[in-house]
Formats: structure tokens, C-alpha cells, sequence
């Protein structure tokens, strides 16, 4: 086979397993051989409208066939495809698809009104459903084509939020995604009588890299759903036996809250994944009550997405770490002179291994900054490895802020903010919260008699950056503590409002 990348897949997977089911989606199941002929009719459609190697297919919609039929329709062209982030607002939507240059945009369509409000610049739109994208599959001959691609081609362009604002397209090879999934398979023991739920959006790094393609690879079953409602979600872990799920404490804090918790049988989940921020005490708690326990992590984007993992076993006696790094994947702490720190000293965490991506699109600068000077990825966060090699982090060099698993970079909504009139000086940080982990918080000064309100840097927000993105307060303060330099020390501020 010429195509040694993720085009390659579903072919294989015809051959080995034509019958089984490799999708549940509105209950009805999809067996490997009809996704595999889906994927091929896609491949099809997008020749038919000029799509060659390296050209950009975008998506944007909810979690739905189309949206693996798409991406591996692309692989299968050696063509790149690129998620959109259904929860981004139209101008940073508007970003994505010229930044990476998309040709081609397939939707849904109840993002219709959003497509139909912008300038996009794509040449051909193609909306999912029965009456589009689903009749032109159906009118297309399926036949397999086997084009030359590598591991080393780029496979996925995914966005990810810039710490200067505007969102950076990370490169993942056909090598960065086939690797990362042999991770997973690895470390958390994915097998083909899996049955994993998809309730995270695939349009996420790890739900995709880390959830789906590692259970395609093995030749697993998702039950695949739009969105995530706890009640949904517990019923069909029990009707389809599940075996895996993954999310962030949220979801399981959610899902172990709910009033059909303690009926649900729950006694074929064996694996169950968190990521995005520790999983807190009271949710593992009211889960190993009920024999369960989780493999926790850590990783970025631009990692495929994943880094570390904790296993099972370890979660208590490490518990606060984030684990080791993945069975092909290294991490080493890194002083501020770039030499390899001693072990449970603090420094910056980097990470190498098959499954890091290949660069930023168009940022070439970008992407001599993000990796050392013999080619570890910088991850701008700081950490420790204890005597064991388990990795602890301490903090965010970068000063993210994940919010129910979404990342959100201050400078974002700053530089919005600032824009408000009477606004002197804003800082964005995260504040601790019970249901999503941590919001943001706009902590201003404002000129003599200027009055600024949660109100007003909603109305400023809003509409230019996706909900999660904009504050849940604002406290307006004399004065931001700075340092010598000017700059102002967020830490000071998440000490005294954060906690």
C-alpha cells in the first residue's frame, strides 16, 4: 500500500473487520466496511471538486460520521484536514479556515446562518445531512484509491489559542497521529471488543488523537454522540455496555452527580481517561465507590495531543502527578538555561517523541521558538519529575486557564478589553470553580471617573470570542501589581483572587 498514513486505515480495517461496528450514532450502527466505502465515496467528491495533496478540508459541526468520513476522505487524497472549534465565534472561525487556506468547508447545518454571515474564501461548501453531503455520497461510486502518502505529510492542521491572540495552526503528520495512537493503545490497553462513548467534541486534540483513532486503529466501537448530556451519556453506558470513556472532571462530576448515578450499571467501564486538570478528591472518591478509577494526564496540542499518563494503580500513591511520559514519548525538566534540571527541582517541561508535531502552519518563527536547540518541544509550562520520574506541574508559565477542558490564553480577551474606552490596564486569570475547574476572571484598572462593568466587557467580548473565553466578573482595582519591569504579576493576583 502506497498510502502509509491515516488514508490507509479504513481500507485495513475493511479488509480485517468489514462487519463489525465501528460507529453507533443516533442508534443506528455503521459497520467498518460501509464507513471504509463512505470514507472512499469522500475522497471522491473532494478529487471531483480540485482536491489534491497538501490542499486544506475543513469541518465544522457538532460529533458525526461526516466528520471522520471527512477526515479520512482527506487522508485518503494525501490532503489536509483541518477542525473548526464549534464554539469559536465567526471572526475567529473566519481566521481558521483563511489562515490554514481551506479549499474546501463541510458543515452542518446548524452552522448555516454562521457559514452564510462571512467571507470565507473557500471554494466549495458542503453542508452534512441526508439531502447534502449524504445524497452526493450516495450518488458517488466507492472505489479505493491508493496514493502515495507518508508518515512525514502533514495530516491535521489543529488550532490552538495563541498566547499573543490569535489562534496558531499546530501541523500533525500522519506519524504524529499513527504514533500517538499506538500510545494509547499501549498505555491504556485498547483492545478491539472495546466499546468506547465519545462525548467530548473530536474537533479537540485529545478526543480525536486519544479517543478516536486509537479505537479505529484497534478496530473498537464508538458510540458516538453530538454533545454531552449525563443522563444520555449513563443511559448508554449501560444499554451499549461501554468499556471506555474519557473527559475532563467536569464531565465526571457531572455524570457522578446526577440522580441516575447510583441505578446505572456501570460494571463494564473498565477504562476511564481525564484530562484537561487533576481529577479533584470528591470525584474520585464517589467513582472508586463504585470500583473506578482513572488514568490521568497531561499534554498540548502540539504533542498530538498527549504527553503523560498516570495509571490506574498509580492514582492514589502519586496522586497530584500527571504521570510518566507515554511509552514512546520522553519528558525531561529543563533549568532556565536550557541544561537538564536534577530531579524535584522545578523547571520548564519539554517533550519529545514521534507523536510531536511537525510546526506551526505559516510561522516559521513560531516554530523555531517552540522547541529547544536540540529539539525537545517547549512546553512553556513549569514542573518537577520526582525520584520515580512522575511528573508534577507547578505552574503555567504561559498562564493558561482551562475551563471545563477548554484552553483559554489571557491575551486573548486583554486585548479585547483594553480596546473598552476608560480601561487602563487588564489582567485576565483563572478562578477556581466547582463545576468547570477554573474561569476567567478581568481584574482592570480604568481611568478618573470612568466606569467599567461585567456588562460592558461582555458586550465588548461578545460575539468576537467564544462564550468560555469571556470573564465571569470583573473587579475593578486601584492599582496591578508589576514587577520591576512593568509586568504584572499574575501570580500576586491568582494568590489573592483565585483561591
Amino acid at each position: 500500500m502506497h498510502n502509509r498514513g491515516l488514508g490507509g486505515w479504513m481500507a485495513k480495517r475493511r479488509m480485517k473487520s468489514p462487519d463489525k461496528t465501528a460507529l453507533i450514532f443516533d442508534d443506528a450502527s455503521i459497520s467498518y466496511r460501509s464507513l471504509a466505502d463512505d470514507a472512499d465515496r469522500m475522497a471522491a467528491v473532494l478529487f471531483d471538486r480540485g482536491v489534491q495533496k497538501g490542499d486544506r478540508v475543513a469541518f465544522l459541526g457538532e460529533n458525526c460520521p461526516e466528520f471522520l468520513v471527512t477526515l479520512f476522505g482527506s487522508a485518503i487524497l494525501g490532503a489536509v484536514f483541518v477542525p473548526v472549534n464549534t464554539r469559536l465565534a465567526p471572526p475567529e472561525i473566519a481566521h481558521v479556515l483563511s489562515d490554514s487556506g481551506a479549499r474546501v468547508l463541510v458543515h452542518d447545518p446548524s452552522a448555516s446562518k454562521t457559514v452564510e454571515s462571512l467571507e470565507l474564501g473557500v471554494d466549495h461548501l458542503l453542508q452534512t445531512g441526508a439531502d447534502g453531503l449524504g445524497a452526493l455520497l450516495s450518488e458517488t461510486q466507492a472505489g479505493h484509491v491508493d496514493l502515495d502518502v507518508a508518515l512525514e505529510d502533514p495530516a491535521v492542521i489543529m488550532y490552538t489559542s495563541g498566547t499573543t491572540g490569535r489562534a496558531k495552526g499546530a501541523v500533525l503528520t500522519h506519524g504524529n497521529l499513527t504514533w500517538m495512537a499506538m500510545n494509547c493503545v499501549i498505555d491504556y490497553d485498547v483492545v478491539s471488543t472495546d466499546v468506547a462513548l465519545m462525548i467530548s467534541p473530536l474537533f479537540h486534540a485529545a478526543s480525536l488523537g486519544m479517543g478516536a483513532l486509537p479505537a479505529i486503529l484497534k478496530g473498537a466501537t464508538i458510540v458516538l454522540e453530538k454533545g454531552f448530556d449525563p443522563e444520555r451519556a449513563l443511559r448508554l453506558i449501560a444499554e451499549h455496555r461501554v468499556t471506555m470513556l474519557s473527559g475532563v472532571p467536569t464531565t465526571y462530576q457531572l455524570l457522578a452527580d446526577h440522580d441516575l448515578w447510583s441505578a446505572t450499571d456501570l460494571s463494564t467501564l473498565r477504562k476511564l481517561t481525564c484530562g484537561g486538570s487533576p481529577v479533584p478528591t470528591r470525584i474520585m472518591n464517589a467513582y472508586e465507590e463504585r470500583g473506578l478509577s482513572f488514568s490521568q494526564g497531561y499534554g498540548m496540542t502540539e504533542a498530538s495531543p498527549g504527553a503523560t499518563s498516570l495509571s490506574p494503580a498509580m492514582s492514589r500513591t502519586k496522586q497530584g502527578s500527571v504521570g510518566l511520559g507515554h511509552f514512546f514519548t520522553d519528558v525531561r525538566i529543563v533549568d532556565a538555561n536550557g541544561a537538564v534540571a536534577a530531579r524535584g527541582t522545578v523547571g520548564e517541561i519539554e517533550v519529545m517523541g514521534p507523536n510531536v508535531f511537525a510546526g506551526y502552519h505559516n510561522l516559521p518563527e513560531a516554530t523555531t521558538a517552540a522547541f529547544s536547540d536540540d529539539g525537545w518541544l517547549r512546553s512553556g509550562d513549569m514542573g518537577y519529575l520526582d525520584d520515580d520520574g512522575y511528573l508534577f506541574i507547578s505552574d503555567r508559565l504561559k498562564d493558561m486557564i482551562i475551563s471545563g477542558g477548554e484552553n483559554i490564553y489571557p491575551a486573548e480577551p486583554e486585548n479585547l478589553i483594553n480596546d473598552i474606552d476608560g480601561v487602563t490596564a487588564v489582567a485576565v486569570i483563572g478562578v477556581l470553580d466547582d463545576r468547570w475547574g477554573e474561569v476567567p476572571w478581568a481584574i482592570l484598572t480604568v481611568s478618573d471617573g470612568a466606569t467599567v462593568t461585567l456588562e460592558d466587557v461582555r458586550a465588548q467580548l461578545d460575539g468576537k470570542l467564544a462564550r468560555y473565553k469571556i470573564p465571569k466578573n470583573v473587579i475593578v482595582v486601584d492599582e496591578l501589581p508589576r514587577t520591576a519591569s512593568g509586568k504584572i504579576r499574575k501570580t500576586e493576583l491568582r494568590t489573592r483572587y483565585a483561591r
